[in-house]
């Protein structure tokens, strides 16, 4: 009498899928993450260039705070980032806005903080997760 012959994955052959499936996803996921902050940055960045045109074309009319959709990062959406106009100052040329990440949002512990941007077009950040922020060219890089 013959055994019928059936096929079927040794526990070998499993073991060796899982260990590459884990080696792929011990890879895919920091970049993964790394990737979805980057986004998150550029956001900011693009949120504060938005609001700084508001505002150049605002302070005519004396607006001091900004309107929905203006006020957040992304524009659409769950909110990121809070945006506000800081009062202006001899060293802001005329108006400062920041984007300040939301205290329970995916970029509350981000290195690069709060995003600032001013009349004067200087760029920066402030207070990140470990109290220094990196330089700004770090943060607000787009490639």
């Amino acid at each position: 009498m013959t055994r019928p012959r059936t096929s079927a994955f040794t526990l070998l052959e499993l073991m060796i899928v899982l260990a590459i499936a884990a080696t792929l996803v011990a890879f895919a996921v920091p970049s993964y993450r790394s990737h979805v902050a980057r986004t998150h940055r550029v956001d900011a960045a693009s949120a504060l260039y938005r609001a700084a045109q508001f505002v150049e074309g605002a302070l005519s009319d004396g607006a001091g705070a900004l309107p929905p959709g203006l006020d957040q990062a992304p524009q659409f959406g769950t909110p990121i980032y809070r945006l506000q106009v800081l009062p202006s100052d001899e060293a802001n040329g005329g108006y400062s806005v920041e984007a300040t990440p939301i205290s329970i949002g995916p970029m509350r512990d981000d290195a690069c903080g709060i995003f600032t941007l001013d009349a004067t077009g200087l760029r920066g950040n402030r207070s990140g997760a470990n109290g220094t922020a990196p330089p700004s060219s770090e943060c607000w890089n787009t490639s």
